[in-house]
């Protein structure tokens, strides 16, 4: 099971997360998030999978981040249809035939889609099926103010009514309190591919607190080895 910290915002910090090797750091770009995403990147480890957070984004854009910060996968927060999220699997794998004006980005295939849907009480998971074959994970996150970062999780026993073959990242106000219904999820035939974490784990939005994080990753190791 996969682990991403979502939210990244300052240099040092962003350096200190990836010091602690989860497997996806996050980088928000909305202009109204207090986490939206401006300047370099550091260098961090390859084995990290950097990736770019989208809300209703034009493709054009959603490229221009890719091609600057070389993002291996995209999460898309917004409104996006089956549609455009093909128009935008097409796109990848088409700026992967570089001439010799552009800057040369990963292969199509390596470049991750998460599609994310927001929960709360209850959830229609037919809205989700036209999606299926074109993302390559959903994201179920919690239903809020905010397009994501609210702070508390959704009622996970919905889960128990997915049916689809694409895996899943859960999030939505995950802490070190969730260990244990993290441990009973991981116990049924869900398929889930990784946990997203976020607000819980901040001292300010945008920065994270690293001894937490690291206590929460010794914690999910241990859960997945018992699993």
């Amino acid at each position: 099971m996969k682990l991403k910290v979502c939210g990244m915002k300052h240099q040092d910090n962003i350096e200190a997360v990836a010091a602690l090797q989860p497997d996806y750091l996050g980088f928000i770009f909305y202009k109204k998030s207090p986490r939206n995403f401006e300047g370099d990147i550091p260098e961090i480890s390859d084995s990290i999978k950097k990736t770019g957070v989208f809300v209703d984004a034009t493709i054009d854009f959603i490229i221009d981040k890719v091609k600057q910060y070389n993002f291996r996968a995209l999460q898309l927060h917004g409104n996006e249809s089956p549609e455009y999220c093909k128009e935008l699997q097409v796109t990848i794998t088409n700026i992967n035939r570089p001439d010799r004006f552009s800057k040369p980005v990963r292969s199509g295939k390596t470049i991750e889609i998460f599609k994310v849907f927001s929960i709360k009480d209850e959830f229609d998971f037919k809205v989700i099926k036209p999606y299926e074959g074109i993302v390559d994970y959903f994201l179920f996150d919690t239903k809020g103010k905010e397009k994501g970062g609210n702070g508390y999780t959704f009622d996970w026993q919905v889960l128990n009514n997915y049916n689809s073959p694409t895996p899943f990242i859960l999030s939505g106000g995950i802490g070190l309190d969730e260990v244990d219904k993290i441990k009973a999820i991981l116990e049924t035939e869900l398929p889930i591919h990784g946990i997203d974490i976020n607000s819980k784990f901040e001292d300010t939005p945008g920065l994270k607190n690293t001894e937490q994080l690291k206590k929460f990753k010794q914690d999910l190791t241990k859960v997945f080895r018992t699993c």
